[in-house]
C-alpha cells in the first residue's frame, strides 16, 4: 500500500494582511494531483489542520473540498489533531465520516485507536495519536509517574497492544527529538531547552515499534532520529525563516517483506517567498525585477526612512509581506544596552529617545500625541501623561 503524509496543512491562515485560502486550495489540488498519479491509498495528515482553533468558515469549506475529493478517489484519509486544532470541532462527525473511510481521531480517551487493512500479504495497522498534554494522559492513568509529555506518550505506547508481526504506523502531533538535536524549526515555533510552541520534547526511541511515524507540528520536512521517524512539513512556507525551504510530501509504500520505502516528491506553490535586501532603487530597478507576484520581505539598506515605501513597493511587489531597514541607525540600535535605557525616564523621554534613534530628529508634538493615545488604549500607560 502507498501513503501520502501531510501536517501542519493551517487552512484560513494568512500572511500579515494576505489572505492564503487560494494558495492552499492551489497546493492541496496538487497533492490530489500526486495522489492520483502516485496510486495512494491512504492520506495521513498529522494534525495543525486549521490555524485556528475556531476556524473561519472558508477554511472549513476548504477542508470539506478536500476530504470529498479524496473520498471520490476512494483514497482512505488518517487525521489527527494538533495543538492549533479545536479537538471537539475536528471531531465532528467522525463516526459518520468513516463510514466514507475518512477516519479522525481528534480527541485523546485514554485509548490509541487504529485502522487496520490488509492488502495481500501485507497487514497494516495503522494508530492514530491527537495531540496530548501530560495533564489528559494523567486523568487514563492516575497510577502511572507522568512529569513530561514524553513520559505520557511512553504511557499511552506501552499500554496499546501493538501485533509486531504486521506494519505499523503512527500519526502524531508532537515535538519529537532526536539523541541531542533538536529538530530545525521554522514557521511561528519558538525552542527553549525543553519546548517548542509550549510542547516539550519527546525521544524518537519512544516509537521503535513503529515501521513509520508520521510527524505534525515542525514546519521544516525532516527526519528525526531514523529515516522513518518523519515530520512531512507544512505544505506552503509560511514565514520568512521557511523563504529557503524546499517543500514536499512524503509517499510511502508498505510491503510485508521490506523495510518502508520514502520517496519526497516536490511540492511547487502559486506563489514563492523571497527575501530582498539593498536599496529601494536597486530592488526595483527594472533589471533585478522577477517573479512579482512572490510574497517579499524587503530589507531596505537606505540612510533615510523612506516616506511610503511599503506603497511603493507594493507597486512592482504587490505581496509585499514587511519592510524593515539595515543601515546605521539600525545597527546603532542593536548596541543599546535596553535593560538600563527605561531607568528614571517618563514615558514621552523614552519615546523622544526612540525616535531620535531612528530617525535623527525630534518627535513632534502631533506625533506625540498619537503616541500618547495609543499607549493609553493598550494601558500602558494612564491618563497622567
Amino acid at each position: 500500500m502507498k501513503f501520502l503524509h501531510l501536517g501542519d496543512l493551517h487552512l484560513g491562515k494568512t500572511l500579515s494582511d494576505f489572505d492564503l485560502i487560494e494558495d492552499q486550495r492551489y497546493i492541496l489540488n496538487q497533492i490530489l494531483g500526486i495522489a492520483e498519479k502516485e496510486s495512494i491509498d491512504g492520506v495521513l495528515i498529522a494534525g495543525d489542520v486549521y490555524d485556528k482553533s475556531v476556524p473561519r468558515e472558508a477554511a472549513t469549506k476548504l477542508l470539506d473540498e478536500f476530504l470529498i475529493k479524496l473520498a471520490k478517489k476512494r483514497i482512505k484519509v488518517f487525521m489527527v489533531s494538533g495543538n492549533h486544532d479545536s479537538d471537539e470541532r475536528l471531531n465532528y462527525g467522525s463516526t459518520l465520516f468513516a463510514s466514507n473511510q475518512i477516519f479522525i481521531s481528534a480527541v485523546f480517551d485514554g485509548t490509541l485507536h487504529k485502522q487496520s487493512f490488509a492488502d495481500g500479504d501485507t497487514e497494516i495497522d495503522i494508530y492514530m495519536l491527537p495531540f496530548v498534554k501530560a495533564s489528559q494522559v494523567r486523568h487514563y492513568f492516575p497510577e502511572e509517574e507522568i512529569a513530561s509529555y514524553d513520559d505520557a506518550v511512553r504511557i499511552i505506547i506501552r499500554n496499546t497492544p501493538i501485533n509486531k508481526k504486521n506494519k505499523n504506523i503512527l500519526l502524531a502531533h508532537q515535538f519529537v527529538a532526536g539523541k541531542g538535536d533538536d529538530p530545525a524549526l521554522a514557521g511561528s515555533e519558538s525552542i527553549g531547552t525543553q519546548s517548542v510552541g509550549m510542547v516539550e520534547k519527546i525521544g524518537y526511541d519512544c516509537f521503535d515499534d513503529f515501521d513509520y511515524v508520521a510527524l505534525g507540528h515542525i514546519h521544516s520536512p525532516q527526519r528525526v532520529g531514523r529515516d522513518e521517524v518523519r515530520y512531512s512539513g507544512s505544505p506552503l512556507k509560511y514565514s520568512l525563516s521557511e523563504a529557503n525551504n524546499e517543500k514536499s510530501v512524503p509517499v510511502i509504500t508498505v510491503t510485508a517483506e521490506e523495510r518502508v520505502q520514502i520517496e519526497l516528491v516536490p511540492l511547487k506553490p502559486k506563489r514563492g517567498m523571497r527575501h530582498m535586501k539593498g536599496t529601494l532603487k536597486e530592488l526595483l530597478d527594472k533589471k533585478n525585477v522577477k517573479a512579482t507576484e512572490d510574497f517579499i520581505y524587503a530589507t531596505l539598506t537606505d540612510e533615510d526612512i523612506i516616506n511610503d515605501a511599503m506603497g511603493i513597493f507594493q507597486q512592482v511587489y504587490p505581496n509585499t509581506v514587511r519592510i524593515d531597514y539595515d543601515n546605521s541607525h539600525t545597527r546603532e540600535i542593536e548596541q543599546v544596552d535596553i535593560s538600563k535605557i527605561a531607568e528614571n525616564k517618563s514615558f514621552p523621554e523614552l519615546i523622544g529617545d526612540f525616535y531620535r534613534l531612528m530617525y535623527g530628529c525630534e518627535i513632534s508634538e502631533e506625533e506625540m500625541d498619537v503616541m500618547r493615545t495609543a499607549a493609553r488604549e493598550a494601558g500602558v500607560i494612564n491618563e497622567a501623561y
